[in-house]
C-alpha cells in the first residue's frame, strides 16, 4: 500500500548550502522530519550546481519520511545571472537595464524546458523573453 502524504512543502533553497537553520528549519521543522538528513541528502544532490538559487518540492508522509524533488532555478534568478546584474528593472519594460543575445536566451529556455508549459524551445524562449522584458532586459536582434 501507499505511504500517505501527510503534506507537500515547496521551498527555494541555494544548492548546496542547506542548514539546518532557518529558512530551512523555520519552514520544515514543524512537519517533524529529520532535518539533518534533508539537508544532507539536498546538499549532495545539488552539490554540482552551486550557487544557483533551486526551487525544491518535498513531499512529507504520514510516517514523517519524506521524498523531494528539485525543479529548475526561477527565470528571473537565470536571467539575471546571465545578464549579470544584481536585480531587475524598478520601472518594468519602461527602463532597460541589461541585455542578453539569443543565445543566452535559448540557453536559458533549454534549462527551464522540463518546468516550463511549452513543448518546444521556441515556446519556451517567448516565455522567458516575457519575463526578461518585464525585469528591464532586452533581447539583442
Amino acid at each position: 500500500m501507499a505511504k500517505e502524504i501527510s503534506k507537500v512543502i515547496k521551498i527555494q533553497i541555494a544548492a548546496g548550502k542547506a542548514t539546518p537553520a532557518p529558512p530551512v528549519g523555520t519552514v520544515l521543522g514543524p512537519a517533524g522530519i529529520n532535518l539533518q538528513e534533508f539537508c544532507t541528502k539536498y546538499n549532495d544532490a545539488t552539490k554540482d550546481k552551486m550557487g544557483d538559487i533551486l526551487p525544491v518540492e518535498i513531499t512529507i508522509y504520514e510516517d514523517r519520511s519524506f521524498d523531494f524533488v528539485i525543479k529548475t532555478p526561477p527565470t528571473a534568478f537565470l536571467i539575471k545571472k546571465y545578464a549579470k546584474i544584481k536585480k531587475g528593472s524598478t520601472k518594468g519594460a519602461n527602463e532597460t537595464v541589461a541585455t542578453l543575445s539569443k543565445d543566452q536566451l535559448k540557453e536559458i529556455a533549454e534549462t527551464k524546458l522540463p518546468d516550463l508549459n511549452a513543448y518546444t524551445v521556441e515556446e519556451a524562449m517567448k516565455i522567458v523573453e516575457g519575463t526578461a522584458r518585464n525585469m528591464g532586459v532586452k533581447i539583442a536582434e
